[in-house]
């Protein structure tokens, strides 16, 4: 009876996987070129993508379904932080499409549940693209510049001390 549903929410934790690997990447990267904000911001929102990947799950398993753990995506090597944030700006925008329409669909097919699963998420995805729209947009602004500021920041923790993740 749920099968639509079951395959609608396997299909949001490959992408949620997805998001997580390439987030982690960027993470990496960001703090290896000494951009602790943005490392940050990457590995905030990959472990919010994690929270997603564990809400679908609990559904599926509600549902009866099988929970599949595949990335729908390979992890995209990009260093240069201006496309890492355009990227993260887009799969975030393409997050938010495919969950209104899959909530949409749920609801067609008479599941409230997944449907609220499908909204809960529209809304920390929007929340993730206004984050990585901001960022984009500071860099666009800024330049050069802002990620010098990044720099900085991690000079001044450490000349003061401060541990180092």
């Amino acid at each position: 009876m749920y099968e639509k549903s079951v395959e609608l929410l396997n299909k949001a934790v490959a992408d949620e996987m997805s998001a997580v690997h390439q987030y982690m990447y960027f993470h990496f990267h960001c703090e290896d070129q000494g951009y602790d904000l943005l490392a940050g911001l990457f590995m905030k929102t990959a472990i919010e993508e994690m929270d997603h990947i564990e809400r679908c799950a609990e559904r599926i398993l509600f549902l009866g379904g099988e929970v599949e753990m595949i990335s729908s995506l390979p992890v995209q090597k990009i260093h240069d932080v201006k496309e890492m944030l355009v990227l993260a700006r887009k799969m975030e925008e393409d997050a938010i499409r495919d969950y209104n329409v899959w909530a949409n669909e749920s609801s067609a097919n008479a599941d409230a549940g997944t449907r609220k699963v499908f909204e809960g998420l529209v809304d920390e995805e929007e929340r993730h693209f206004n984050q990585y729209d901001d960022e984009v947009s500071s860099l666009e602004k800024f330049g050069d510049r802002y990620l010098a500021l990044q720099s900085i920041e991690r000079s001044k923790n450490v000349a003061a001390g401060a541990p180092e993740d």
